[in-house]
């Protein structure tokens, strides 16, 4: 299975918890208020096992309907548009998906209250008058609920990012923990001159697009996008899964791939195709949750500041890649990726110099 198969499966499953547990809420609240007894026994289901388990089986299957449909087809269809018009036009789909689910699923629990087959008349005659009750302006009440919690998540993780907000809800960067990661702070060459060029408007959409093309070699080579500071972006990993397959600079290659592929498209949009350069060190940095009016996972340690200071030093190298000996340290290179020793240098603010690779692709 491919990471971003992965990553897409991770991202649906919350939608599926979310319906089942709202779906419990739903039948617990209705069970104590009617003492389990069937009030409308013209329009409604009773609540017997086997209709709760059907019950159970629906909610989670439209669970992973919701979420497919959001995170697989309809984030990327409406990226550009306001949350409010987001929110307007995911509502009117999903309540016609709603609709069609009610209509197919009621005869089936028709069936298994009563034994009898969802194919005689009574199963849509029952049907017919549930449409037209209280009962089914109730249940589309509770639907229209399950869906603004799934569509306020759903927002809530696009802006944040899954695997924060993932962090967030299981605490795992409530206290403050050390921990070995990789970092890539990858730039834009030229910015400066290609944003004069296009302006500010222009750029903006420039710099969407550049990032867009490197949303996937980031998912392919399990990276989570730490920031995204004007032009430039930071990328990092968990040791482990930047060093295996040497994942950290695979990714270097596929985002590099990535743009060549799409330099037609770049050339005809804005006359410019965007290229990088980057660096990437490995080393020890504290992560934690910090912040008053605003919390925010960050990261601390001289990882950083020693990852931003050999970007720096891209230009002068004639670099597009430059690593450290740390990094080396831990990587297979195969033969096809050749390395360069190109000294051991002084950094800014640094004391002790720092032993760099030039990397070939």
């Amino acid at each position: 299975m491919s990471p971003k198969t992965k990553r897409n499966i991770s991202r649906v499953l919350p939608f599926a918890l979310i319906w089942w547990l709202y779906g419990w809420v739903v039948i617990i609240t209705e069970t104590a208020v009617t003492r389990n007894q069937n009030l409308n026994p013209e329009t409604d289901i009773s609540f017997t096992i086997p209709v709760l388990i059907f019950a159970n089986l629906a909610n989670i299957i439209v669970g992973l309907i919701v979420g497919s449909l959001e995170v697989i087809y309809l984030q990327k269809r409406f990226k550009n548009r306001t949350l409010k018009a987001k929110f307007f036009y995911k509502f009117l789909i999903y309540l016609s998906l709603f609709l069609v689910v009610i209509i197919a699923f009621y005869p089936l629990a028709f069936s298994l209250e009563t034994g009898r087959s969802f194919f005689q008349a009574e199963a849509w005659i029952k049907l017919g008058k549930f449409l037209s009750s209280i009962s089914f302006v109730s249940t589309l009440f509770h639907l229209s609920v399950s869906l603004i919690i799934c569509l306020l998540y759903s927002a809530i993780s696009e802006n944040l990012g899954h695997q924060v907000l993932l962090n967030f809800f299981t605490g795992k960067y409530h206290a403050p923990t050390e921990e070995q990661r990789i970092f890539m702070f990858l730039d834009m060459k030229q910015s400066t001159t290609i944003a004069e060029k296009l302006g500010h408007k222009k750029y903006f959409e420039l710099l969407q697009s550049y990032y867009e093309v490197m949303s996937d070699p980031i998912i392919n080579t399990h990276g989570e996008v730490y920031q995204y500071i004007g032009d430039e972006v930071v990328i990092t990993w968990q040791s482990e899964k930047g060093l295996r397959k040497n994942n950290c600079i695979e990714c270097f290659r596929e985002i590099k791939e990535n743009l060549s592929r799409n330099a037609d498209s770049f050339e005809g949009k804005y006359r410019v195709v965007p290229d990088f350069k980057a660096a990437i060190h490995l080393g020890e940095v504290t992560t934690g949750e910090i912040g008053a009016l605003k919390k925010e996972v960050i990261y601390t340690g001289d990882v950083l500041n020693t990852t931003a200071r050999v970007q720096h030093l891209c230009n002068e190298k004639q670099a597009d890649l430059l690593i450290t000996q740390d990094l080396v340290n831990g990587l297979e290179l195969p033969d096809e990726l050749k390395q360069e020793f190109i000294g051991e240098l002084p950094l800014k603010g640094k004391t002790k110099p720092v032993k760099l690779y030039k990397i070939h692709l």
